[in-house]
């Protein structure tokens, strides 16, 4: 006997209306000689969307699907709708160029639905507004980088209306979760992948399709205010995330690629830049020579690394320590990545002329008690900010070298002259991050026989210039040495690793190595003069936190 499956007739049903009405509109736009367009299988752009809003789109049953240049293409729910007519005399007024498609009504349907797309990122002031409810649900259900592909499959397997939307609460909420500091999208040949860097390390969370990139690169795009339809150019962008009445600041980047823009989203969170002086990891001695130096009303503290060493945060806390209401602290920085209470900081603006170098000239006739610059990279920078140092002004920046030995000669080469020099430098410091064992699945093991003589060599170097490693509970100098190693459990996302610790160097301004600068040293002299001081270097730190 034949079986009657009415759910598949109703489907078959509705598909053949469907088609019908497609058919239909098609053969009225031949009649009228107005061009006729499916929008079901065309990118609708939310550039050309958001030219008008919504409430007139839909009262005047007319939208825009997309914009080249001046070129505007609308769709049309009637050719006879005279409001819609007038919307379009209006742009060409403009002086846009028009050209009208009449649509279905299922078309006209899908680019209302896009709407969602800028209202749901508020657009107009980039500011992402996920619930408080939302995210923190998330925080209790994601605790690893699995849970975050489990729900991701979940949602996406789902297929509702606002899953962009559901997916972008996803990510940020389980970036934040995870204590990610980047998230990175990066389309591939057939697929798409998401990473988040995790304590400095790139993790995979998990692969998806092309289709759902399409529509978290537009949202992304969208809040960032970039351009949406130029994907042959690298773009920057900025956008905030409301949570814990706190603004979480995410710098994006887009750039093009042979699959599909890749994309690099910066979490700068506030509470980064909270951390306490004294919970840097610096070691005492160190500490201490610190904190006297940035009490001084004048100097030039630098401290220098590559890019992601914890140099921002290190001069942020220096900053939080020095600050009270009795003196102006101002900043030149590029970007502002955080903002601190109390402190005046500028941006630097190349496109207007607001460099380091004039920002630092700026700064000083406003009076500052304390001056933070983002970066040296010049000569006329570094000749300011050392004479800055010198007529009463506390300086603290950054500088690219290697190592703290390094500052010194690469001053020189910017042309800052050895006397001036001795005379505003006060501390050069030098500092990495590195990751931290995992507390709940670190093993206790022996040092290896590499392992051994390495840490044999560093702590022979400290004894030579009698560096008191015993204050530091290093009694044995000859090994196999007691050490932990990573194992990696769901806690850590089985890396072996949970949170990072900066490891430091310093050498302050002393005769021995004041007699050093004169003789245009090398950085190995200066390493030399600078151990003579007894602060551990930054591989005798390393082992002393090992």
């Amino acid at each position: 006997m034949a079986t009657f499956d009415e759910t598949q007739s109703q489907k078959d049903l509705k598909e053949i209306r469907i088609k019908e009405e497609e058919q239909s509109v098609q053969h009225n736009a031949g009649i009228l000689g107005i061009p006729y367009i499916d929008l079901t299988g065309v990118g609708i752009e939310t550039d050309a969307l958001k030219l008008m809003s919504e409430s007139d789109s839909r009262a005047k049953e007319i939208a825009f699907f997309k914009l080249t240049g001046k070129h505007l293409y609308a769709a049309l729910k009637s050719a006879a709708n005279e409001l819609s007519q007038q919307v379009i005399k209006e742009f060409e007024g403009k002086g846009y160029v028009v050209s009208p498609y009449l649509v279905s009504a299922r078309s006209m349907n899908k680019a209302w639905e896009r709407y969602q797309d800028i209202s749901m990122t508020r657009q107009s002031s980039g500011l992402l507004d996920i619930s408080d409810d939302a995210l923190q649900q998330l925080a209790n259900e994601i605790h690893n980088n699995q849970d975050v592909a489990a729900h991701f499959e979940t949602i996406t397997k789902a297929k509702e209306p606002r899953m962009v939307t559901h997916l972008m609460e996803l990510i940020f909420g389980a970036a934040i979760a995870t204590k990610s500091s980047d998230i990175h999208i990066e389309p591939q040949e057939t697929r798409v992948r998401l990473r988040f860097r995790q304590d400095g390390v790139l993790q995979d969370v998990i692969f998806f399709t092309p289709d759902i990139y399409r529509g978290l690169n537009s949202r992304i795009k969208l809040l960032s205010e970039m351009k949406l339809t130029n994907e042959q150019i690298a773009q920057d962008g900025r956008f905030t995330i409301k949570y814990h009445n706190e603004e979480i600041e995410i710098r994006s980047s887009v750039i093009p690629g042979a699959y599909g823009e890749g994309i690099v989203m910066r979490i700068l969170d506030p509470s980064a830049t909270k951390v306490g002086f004294e919970s840097l990891g610096i070691e005492p001695k160190l500490l201490a020579i610190l904190e006297k130096e940035i009490e001084k009303p004048n100097g030039l503290i630098l401290t220098t690394g590559p890019t992601g060493s914890g140099k921002t945060t290190t001069l942020y806390s220096f900053l939080r320590k020095v600050y009270n209401p009795e003196i102006k602290i101002l900043t030149i920085e590029d970007p502002i990545e955080y903002h601190l209470e109390g402190i005046t900081q500028t941006q630097v603006d190349q496109e207007k002329g607001y460099t380091f170098l004039n920002g630092l000239r700026a700064a000083l006739r406003q009076d500052p008690d304390v001056v933070m610059v983002g970066e040296i990279r010049d000569s006329e920078t570094a000749k300011i900010a050392i004479n800055a140092s010198l007529t009463g002004h506390l300086v603290l920046s950054t500088l690219h070298t290697n190592n703290a030995a390094g500052t010194i000669p690469r001053l020189i080469d910017l042309g800052v002259t050895p006397q001036i020099l001795i005379s505003g430098l006060s501390v050069a410091m030098a500092q990495r991050l590195v990751r931290k064992l995992c507390d709940h699945c670190k093993e206790q093991t022996q040092s290896t026989a590499d392992e051994t003589q390495l840490m044999e060599n560093v702590i022979a170097h400290a004894q030579q210039y009698n560096k008191d490693l015993a204050g530091h509970g290093i009694t044995q100098t000859k090994g196999p040495f007691t050490i932990w190693k990573a194992k990696g459990c769901e806690i850590c996302n089985h890396t072996g690793y949970k949170g990072r610790i900066g490891i430091y160097e310093a050498i302050l301004m002393d005769k021995n190595v004041e007699n050093a600068v004169y003789s245009n040293p090398t950085e190995h002299v200066i390493q030399d003069a600078g151990d003579k001081q007894g602060i551990l270097n930054m591989k005798e730190d390393g082992v002393v936190k090992i």
